[in-house]
């Protein structure tokens, strides 16, 4: 796993559909419900008529963080859901997951940071689930 200021990142050994329900499987795990799934391959494909690799974008949300971090700064708000991505790069797969930690300290609120590391955690560990899965054979 790969880290950023912007996003965590894992090549998984899987099908992008796998990796799709896989992400779902492990959010529910920590405890994230799903607020949104947006299909980027089909809507730009329906807007623009552009022909892309699969990439869907999961609006991960986990509601006792999310009201924490509320509580502390409403501005947060505008960083809200925390999206995870699942994407056909090169042939492979890619889950990306936002990096809360690095976002979340541009507040410089000591809530809001503190949320933003437990948040970074449990979507460490969602990546790390999807990483190690393996291949399922048909």
């Amino acid at each position: 796993m790969t880290e950023t200021t912007v996003a965590l990142e894992a090549r998984v050994p899987i099908s992008f559909e796998d990796a799709v329900a896989r992400c779902r499987e492990a959010l529910a795990a920590e405890g994230f419900g799903v607020l949104t799934e947006i299909d980027i391959q089909q809507t730009l494909k329906n807007k623009l008529g552009v022909d892309r690799d699969p990439f869907v974008i999961l609006g991960a949300c986990h509601p006792p963080s999310a009201h924490r971090a509320l509580e502390a700064a409403p501005q947060v708000g505008v960083l809200l859901p925390c999206n995870v991505t699942v994407s056909t790069e090169e042939g492979e797969t890619v889950v990306r997951a936002m990096n809360p930690s690095g976002v979340m300290d541009m507040l410089a609120d000591p809530v809001v940071e503190e949320v933003g590391r437990e948040v970074g955690a449990a979507l460490e560990r969602v990546l790390a689930t999807v990483a190690t899965a393996t291949r399922e054979t048909t």
